[in-house]
């Protein structure tokens, strides 16, 4: 298999030498372990998986001994199912005090953390690893996706230019490593495949009184709202589950890595702004698969297009920021007369206001909304309509035209 190199590699070498426990988290199959593996070749690290029943079996019901079998440097793969580890991996930290001592994963993000944060709070670097970004997929450089032209000059000269079509290819393959790097051709059987996998083991894991196919019919009515505000009580409806399974599968699925949500950009001096959240997945694969799209061509041309590129362009960008080992500071903005910003990055005390379309000439009036944010306390830079155009160029001074395949 093609192995695909991870930007999150050199943030894993760089905190490896500041922290005695890093922590790689993220859904199942995007490439942790592999990507450790890779990071421990030629070194005396040794590797211990807890999908190995004796092993967990050992963690749980020994974490002591378990320790002394598997002494560090060691790398401890999917480490949620032996939460009873954290505390005696925090005492043999304290006594040590060796950076890189433990590099553990694990595949539920938050039931996780709650964990990690009881008993190595400030003693673990925690990153997050996703699917592959389009700049991993062509071997780009990644820095995080700003509004600076600078950076945009740069990127331009990087990136591989993809025209609408190529777009929409990459957006229904998806995104997972097995399926871009060749060993899975097809990406629908793969998805099958990856589906019943994620329920059976990994939703049950958090909740084995769950229906797989009432699982399956919930996770089809989130797919069919990607990109839109979040209503619990239509996609309860839309599954045929009550309203509190719906929130607390939505959990599940937030759990384990499968989708994120953008909240709305609040400022005190910023009034009747709505307060729900938008929904995404990280993965858009997934949603062409759930949402039962049989091309690329297809997906281009139907009703959904436009909502899933947006869930394409917002989780690129997300990546972005979170393979360089950074949190991303993303919002939308829409105000109670239904006027709209995609997308509102904040970085450095400064307000970037973004807008995604499918169009390949965007013009003037989509920018209009970008001076609702002047009325806010945060100083705000130029604005961007990320769009099919090929080439880098600018509607006004303000605001720049900038190619999806740049991100």
């Amino acid at each position: 298999m093609n192995y695909i190199p991870r930007n999150l590699e050199k943030v894993v070498s760089e905190v490896t030498k500041e922290y005695p426990v890093v922590l790689v988290t993220g859904p199942r199959q995007v490439g942790k372990t592999t990507m450790l593996q890779k990071l421990m070749e030629g070194t005396d690290r040794s590797y211990v998986s807890l999908d190995d029943l004796n092993e967990r079996n050992l963690a749980k019901s020994d974490p002591e001994m378990f320790l002394q079998f598997h002494k560090p440097p060691i790398l401890i793969d999917e480490v949620q199912y032996a939460p009873e580890l954290f505390t005696y991996i925090k005492i043999h930290v304290d006594k040590n005090h060796k950076a890189g001592d433990f590099w553990l994963t694990g595949s539920q993000v938050f039931k996780l953390m709650n964990g990690v944060q009881e008993s190595l709070a400030g003693r673990v670097a925690v990153l997050s690893l996703t699917s592959l970004s389009q700049a991993e997929v062509n071997r780009g450089r990644i820095t995080p996706f700003t509004v600076d032209l600078d950076e945009l000059s740069k990127r331009c000269k990087e990136r591989n230019s993809a025209d609408a079509p190529e777009i929409y290819n990459r957006i229904f393959r998806g995104s997972m490593p097995a399926v871009v790097s060749g060993q899975n051709s097809n990406s629908q059987i793969f998805y099958n495949n990856y589906l019943t996998t994620y329920i059976e083991k990994d939703v049950k894991e958090l909740s084995d009184a769950i229906d797989s196919l009432k699982f399956l019919h919930f996770i089809t009515a989130v797919a069919a709202r990607c990109g839109q505000m979040l209503n619990i009580a239509d996609i309860a409806q839309d599954a045929d589950i009550n309203q509190k399974q719906a929130k607390d599968w939505l959990g599940i699925l937030e759990t384990l890595g499968i989708i994120f949500y953008l909240h709305p950009y609040s400022n005190n001096l910023l009034k009747r702004l709505v307060k729900t959240p938008k929904l995404y997945f990280y993965d858009t694969g997934l949603v062409c698969y759930l949402t039962k799209w049989s091309s690329p061509e297809t997906l281009e041309n139907g009703a959904m297009s436009g909502a899933i590129l947006e869930n394409y362009v917002v989780s690129e960008i997300m990546k972005t920021y979170l393979s360089c080992g950074m949190e991303a500071f993303m919002y939308y903005y829409r105000d109670k007369d239904a006027r709209e910003i995609d997308i509102v990055l904040e970085r450095d005390g400064v307000l970037s206001p973004i807008e995604i379309k499918k169009s390949a000439n965007p013009g003037h009036e989509l920018v209009r909304v970008f001076k609702l944010l002047d009325k806010a306390s945060t100083p705000r830079s130029k604005g961007a309509v990320l769009c099919m155009k090929q080439e880098l160029s600018a509607i006004d001074r303000d605001n720049y035209i900038v190619p999806i395949w740049m991100i």
